[in-house]
């Protein structure tokens, strides 16, 4: 099953990469993105991605590891005061323990609506987004969920370490995977890919890959979005703050440096330039973890978690023509185990953001490199350990699942062990 697929998936992009005379190679990979107090980047080499001129990869993670207070643009309601503060495990990027709340309800015809929310006593509201911010910089504008929205949600942190290369993954990639899955998975499985605004050009949109809920189709338009609604810095993608309570700066706060560069230029080439989440090679080598390979193929998990994709060629223009895949980026193999597409298994959190109302009990694929680092699972990290978070698998992942409960004890530890080593 895994073969065949694997093989389907690969058959456009590799006729445009021999088109192009590029030879796919594999990704660099590591966990080379140290956070440190004093020097911070000063010990990161990054994937080899070109800098702008005057940049370089320590100032672009200092950047992203700045702290900010309300003089500097923070709030007035937030999650976080550094993007290093829910990307941090096991170096700057990765994930973290931390969780969101979402929240909203459902209109007479069933569709998902965004809560209003009142603050500073009721007299101010925020609205047209689900998120509910854990944090505030005065009383006035601290957010709680109105007992009128009854769709509540944790929704985890995700790692974006590696995320240069899913943002050069060709549209056509992740959509050839989709339209093969339900004749690998007898009909079972189907992803949905969404077409999402690039944020940085008006009018143009390109397939979702990152968020929960694919609600993003670019590095910048993810990271523009987060800055706003995840610490509250305006910026020009998201030029307007959630709410006037309690801010005492002038919309844009993130304006461009010396280098014409605002913070979200850095923040973007810092994770353009991370390296993939590196194996654990000396465990991926071992018989238990070979033998939980083939299982892992064998019981279809990789119909979704596909374990190999190829990024576009280098010199591609992606995203709405504002970004030209570089040599660092492109025609690279990658080993993310995913498909970056959305599915029903069951764990859907009711959110809808961006992508059409079928999407509310969908959520993207999570990508399996670096799942050592995880010491909690699935969307909302309740699934303490890989085995109840396979469990809770249902829906699409019925059949799936029911393979892995046909599983010996010995062949479910050796599939832990695979799974251990990623």
């Amino acid at each position: 099953m895994f073969k065949r697929r694997l093989s389907v998936s690969l058959v456009a992009i590799s006729v445009t990469i021999l088109a192009m005379g590029q030879t796919p190679t594999e990704a660099p990979t590591g966990f080379d993105t140290p956070t440190l107090v004093q020097n911070p980047g000063s010990k990161s080499t990054s994937n080899g991605i070109a800098e702008p001129p005057g940049d370089t990869y320590v100032l672009d993670q200092q950047t992203y590891e700045t702290a900010h207070d309300p003089t500097t643009g923070l709030g007035p309601v937030f999650n976080a005061r550094a993007c290093s503060d829910c990307h941090q495990n096991p170096v700057s990027g990765g994930a973290s323990q931390f969780t969101e709340l979402r929240a909203g309800h459902l209109d007479a015809n069933g569709n998902f609506v965004n809560p209003t929310v009142f603050i500073n006593d009721g007299a101010n509201t925020i609205s047209g987004r689900s998120l509910i911010n854990d944090r505030a910089v005065a009383p006035e504008a601290q957010e709680h969920i109105p007992a009128t929205e009854n769709i509540r949600a944790l929704r985890a942190a995700l790692s974006t370490l590696g995320d240069g290369f899913v943002e050069a993954i060709d549209d056509a990639t992740l959509i050839e995977i989709s339209r093969s899955q339900p004749a690998l998975s007898e009909g079972s499985i189907h992803g949905e890919f969404v077409q999402m605004p690039v944020l940085e050009a008006p009018g143009q949109t390109r397939v979702g890959r990152f968020g929960w809920k694919d609600q993003h189709s670019s590095l910048l338009s993810f990271i523009g979005d987060a800055y706003l609604n995840e610490m509250g810095v305006t910026n020009r993608l998201r030029p307007k703050d959630t709410t006037s309570i309690g801010k005492v700066t002038a919309d844009p706060e993130d304006v461009p440096d010396n280098l014409g560069l605002a913070d979200i230029d850095h923040f973007a080439q810092f994770l353009r330039g991370t390296k993939a989440p590196p194996r654990d090679e000396a465990l991926a080598a071992t018989p238990a973890a070979q033998a939980g390979q083939a299982l892992f193929e064998r019981t279809g998990c990789s119909v979704c978690h596909v374990s190999t994709i190829v990024t576009a060629p280098s010199g591609t223009v992606i995203n709405g023509g504002t970004f030209t895949v570089p040599e660092a980026l492109g025609s690279k193999i990658i080993h993310p185990y995913s498909d970056f597409l959305l599915h029903d298994i069951r764990t859907g959190d009711g959110i809808v953001q961006g992508g059409p109302q079928d999407t509310a009990h969908k959520l993207r694929t999570s990508p399996l490199w670096g799942l050592r680092m995880r010491p909690r699972f699935m969307h909302d990290l309740t699934s303490l350990n890989v085995a109840g978070a396979i469990e809770r698998h249902a829906g699409e992942a019925d059949d799936v699942r029911e393979r892995f409960e046909r599983l010996s004890d010995e062949q479910k530890q050796d599939l832990f062990t695979f799974l251990n080593s990623l």
